[in-house]
């Protein structure tokens, strides 16, 4: 069964705290909109699909009280009602994270709802209420299906174009960060991918990289890698060249599949940073390069990387890490125990520079995968995103 990080039902969201993961399996309720800014902006819910689809429901489930008579000013941190009040919100969870363009994409598409309901005739705050909660609840069962879809469009190209074809066997895989159920509504983009070549029986191995500074590698994508019991190893960001140069032939890896937070008119991507530099090791060591992605993440309105806003992290998120201490057994095995502790890496004063995201150009990519099928980059260097939309 595929790892579960959203949890919800009318009137109650819970979210698996991913600061906790991977030693401690919490969940957290969502009560109200700060509830859910909070979590976003201190990462304890991220992935750009996961982080829109929270916002959507936290109003959602303040609404849904709203229509139970249950303090609904107090729930949404404003003394107003109706429509207003729903958009006002709307506007303030897009100032959580600023890179990842799904959430935008959400919020305007509920607005949108928000309008039409608003003008119906007979209209009225429940009603408007309830138009709202539809069709975000709508949005967290499409995410799931796109997903399903990504990873089944996705495995297709890849087995029809990997340069290793016609596989001998099995072939392996290479991911950044965190791309699955931790970071969508359910299944997820890139690890989408993976699942559904593991699922056909395709998949050899999937080479992770532990993803610095905030290792969502490690953590998250790791521990839904043996939830689900897909055969996996664990590499540091600085071990790809390696991996490739040595064991390319040996391991069939056919490809590095990344996901996206955003996505440009022009094809190219911001992504975890590091994606960068994997897209460059791909194109040196002649492997596909792949970025798996839901039509809401790309954004037909930035022309290119250069007009994307790259979000700034704390310098210490480089300079510490956390983890639970360790006990070195007689027969040299290690036992994890105790309470998580944060800890520091560097010297105390050091300085570090900490961008989330990195920009991929277009020209490094070799396809992006939709829930509506793949984009290929054309011969002349070029990708045309608008098609995907007109499907």
């Amino acid at each position: 069964m595929v790892l579960q990080a959203i949890k919800y039902s009318r009137g109650k969201l819970e979210i698996l705290d991913q600061l906790r993961l991977p030693h401690e399996e919490v969940f957290i309720d969502i009560r109200t909109v700060q509830d859910a800014w909070d979590a976003i902006h201190s990462m304890q819910v991220r992935g750009a699909p996961a982080i829109a689809i929270v916002a959507a429901l936290s109003v959602a489930v303040c609404l849904s009280n709203c229509n139970k008579n249950e303090a609904c000013p107090e729930r949404l941190g404003l003394d107003m009602t109706g429509s207003g009040l729903i958009i006002h919100n709307l506007r303030f969870l897009l100032t959580s994270r600023p890179t990842a363009v799904n959430l935008g994409d959400a919020v305007k598409k509920l607005e949108k709802v928000v309008s039409s309901a608003q003008v119906t005739a007979g209209a009225t705050d429940f009603n408007i209420n309830e138009a709202y909660i539809q069709a975000a609840e709508q949005m967290l069962v499409d995410d799931v299906q796109d997903n399903e879809d990504i990873g089944r469009f996705g495995a297709d190209w890849i087995l029809r174009n990997s340069n290793l074809i016609p596989p001998v066997g099995k072939i392996s895989v290479i991911t950044h960060c965190n791309t699955g159920s931790l970071a969508t509504a359910g299944y997820g983009t890139a690890l989408g991918i993976v699942r559904s070549l593991h699922a056909r029986s395709f998949l050899k191995r999937v080479y992770y990289t532990e993803t610095r500074p905030y290792n969502q590698g490690s953590r998250l994508t790791g521990y839904e890698l043996l939830h689900d019991k897909i055969p996996a190893t664990l590499i540091t960001d600085s071990m790809v060249g390696a991996l490739l140069g040595l064991k390319r032939d040996s391991e069939n890896i056919s490809c590095i599949i990344v996901g996206a937070d955003r996505v440009a008119a022009n094809g190219d991507t911001a992504n975890k940073i590091g994606t960068y530099g994997l897209a460059n090791l791909a194109s040196f060591h002649n492997v596909k390069f792949i970025v798996a992605a839901p039509r809401t993440t790309i954004d037909l309105s930035t022309a290119s990387g250069a007009d994307i806003t790259i979000e700034e992290r704390p310098p210490t998120e480089v300079t510490t890490m956390k983890g639970r201490p360790i006990k070195r057994l007689k027969d040299g095995s290690l036992k994890v125990e105790g309470d998580i502790q944060e800890i520091a890496i560097a010297a105390d004063l050091t300085g570090a520079w900490n961008p989330a995201f990195d920009v991929t150009c277009h020209s490094l990519i070799d396809c992006i995968v939709t829930e509506k099928g793949v984009v290929e980059r054309r011969e002349d260097g070029d990708f045309h995103l608008d098609e995907i939309f007109q499907i």
